[in-house]
């Protein structure tokens, strides 16, 4: 009798795929393994990493009577929350190359949780600047979602589905000035002071990272055939080396030109988290909740303005390529740097409240056009570059906190005003992105250039060889559209006279 070897089973995914078995396409309310389940596992991570960053913002004023805070130590403090992910957010990047999305994740915001609780023991100024410094550490998950869904979605909608898992993420700022308060108002309910209370709040969001590690670990997968340390064993993945992803990232000038970039989009956000509830209780002389509320506008708009600024990005590209991806980034940031100008401004509070709905929508918008193109800066390097941009976003942030709002030289007004003259300055670099197959805002694409030479130019022959670039190869297949529809129609090489169409 003749046995026959058995082949493995092709995979089954619940969504259609590509040659590199990423999704094609998107079903929100679907947990299916393993690309929604990455892509809800990772916007759930990082909500928790941002409620609890920004937890102290709606409790200010009790926070600052109890502590005894001046103003340098509130603005010290919002620079410190944003600041303690600048590293942890380069580190992440390196961990998703290496050791994968799960396993970063997970660790990093069930080692959070600590902190958090800690926060209901603080005593002083400077206990509270340090445990605030070491729970904005958390808010590398942003690093490790958008890292994920990039390795599970097609580039044709990753700039919607980055824009939906970042975005959903990034609304913990607003959340946050819902959740405090109310849970701060049931404590006093119960009895406790108002010292107390404030405390006791810290434990909610404590918890909350606990669990979601726990369900990380558990629940994720790394990408789309398996875990990144089960396929590297098997023999079906290569395990790059550091050195290499670290020269891909840092000698690619578009990485840098992003992390500019992104330092005054997302930066800004993570700034006006930190000072828009206490803006509008100090200066229209609101109560707590009515201030949170109107606070919470701001972040909460990311459930739709992010990630219109990811679909924006897909739907241009759809038409007219990378460069329309360039153009949408220019134009969401620079109209949120105006209305920022004009929050900063306004005197009456429906007037404020109008400016600032706009700024963030258009702020929020233009974090979503960003991460549409980062992840075609770079195949190789892809985690790393992700991790500097997201870095680059705190490394703003912290930086324009320190400038405009922990020295009573300004007014919280101004600061808002010339904050919003730093967006629309810095974003203007973005005119020097250019992809020699693809093009830039203002100049073509080179006449000889492909996808393959670009992604390939990351590997050296002696790699080629043993065949290590075999990822990036499906990779720039699967990143000819962004050449656009009018391009590719262009490219389309003559039907020869007297011969039938292939289509045909």
């Amino acid at each position: 009798m003749e046995i026959e070897s058995a082949t493995p089973a092709p995979p089954q995914f619940s969504l259609p795929v590509d040659s590199e078995h990423k999704a094609k396409s998107i079903k929100i309310f679907s947990f299916g393994n393993p690309h929604m389940r990455a892509f809800h596992l990772g916007w759930m991570s990082f909500f928790t990493c941002v409620v609890s960053t920004f937890a102290a913002a709606p409790l200010i004023p009790i926070i600052r009577d109890n502590l005894n805070l001046t103003k340098a130590d509130i603005g010290n403090a919002g620079v410190a929350s944003v600041s303690g992910a600048i590293f942890s957010r380069l580190a992440m990047g390196a961990i998703c190359d290496l050791l994968g999305p799960r396993y970063g994740c997970a660790f990093l915001v069930m080692l959070s949780a600590p902190a958090v609780f800690c926060m209901s023991v603080i005593d002083g100024p400077a206990g509270y600047i340090t445990i605030r410094f070491l729970i904005g550490v958390s808010l590398a998950t942003f690093v490790s979602c958008q890292y994920w869904v990039s390795t599970m979605f097609n580039s044709k909608i990753i700039g919607t589905v980055g824009g939906l898992t970042a975005g959903w993420g990034d609304m913990g700022g607003g959340a946050t000035q819902l959740i405090m308060p109310l849970v701060f108002d049931a404590i006093l309910a119960c009895g406790a002071t108002e010292f107390t209370a404030w405390r006791l709040a810290y434990f909610v969001p404590g918890m909350m990272l606990v669990v979601m590690g726990l369900l990380v670990l558990t629940l994720g997968q790394d990408l789309p055939d398996g875990n990144l340390g089960s396929l590297q064993k098997n023999g079906d993945m290569n395990k790059d080396k550091f050195s290499n992803v670290l020269r891909g990232a840092v000698t690619n000038y578009r990485t840098w030109i992003f992390v500019f970039i992104y330092g005054y989009c997302m930066g800004v956000e993570l700034t006006t988290n930190n000072v828009i509830a206490e803006y509008y209780y100090d200066s229209f002389h609101l109560d707590l909740r009515a201030a949170g509320t109107i606070a919470a506008c701001f972040g909460l708009a990311n459930i739709f303005a992010r990630p219109m600024g990811g679909y924006l990005s897909d739907l241009g590209a759809r038409y007219f390529g990378m460069r329309a991806r360039l153009w949408n980034i220019w134009i969401l940031q620079t109209a949120g740097g105006a209305f920022c100008i004009c929050l900063g401004r306004a005197t009456t509070l429906p007037t404020s409240v109008t400016c600032m709905v706009l700024y963030s929508i258009c702020v929020e918008a233009a974090c979503g056009a960003v991460y549409g193109v980062i992840p075609f800066v770079s195949r190789r390097s892809l985690g790393l570059i992700s991790g500097m941009s997201g870095a680059g976003g705190n490394v703003g942030g912290g930086l324009t906190q320190f400038l405009f709002f922990t020295s009573s030289q300004y007014s919280t007004g101004k600061g808002l005003q010339y904050m919003g003259i730093m967006v629309m300055v810095c974003t203007l670099p973005v005119v020097l992105v250019h992809f020699p197959q693809w093009g830039s805002m203002l100049l073509p694409p080179s006449a000889s250039a492909t996808e393959e030479e670009y992604y390939g130019a990351e590997w050296t022959e002696e790699e080629k060889n043993k065949g290590l670039h075999g990822g990036s190869l499906k990779f720039a297949e699967n990143s000819t559209s962004e050449r656009g529809r009018r391009n590719s129609i262009l490219t389309v090489p003559a039907t020869p006279p007297n011969t039938t169409p292939q289509h045909a």
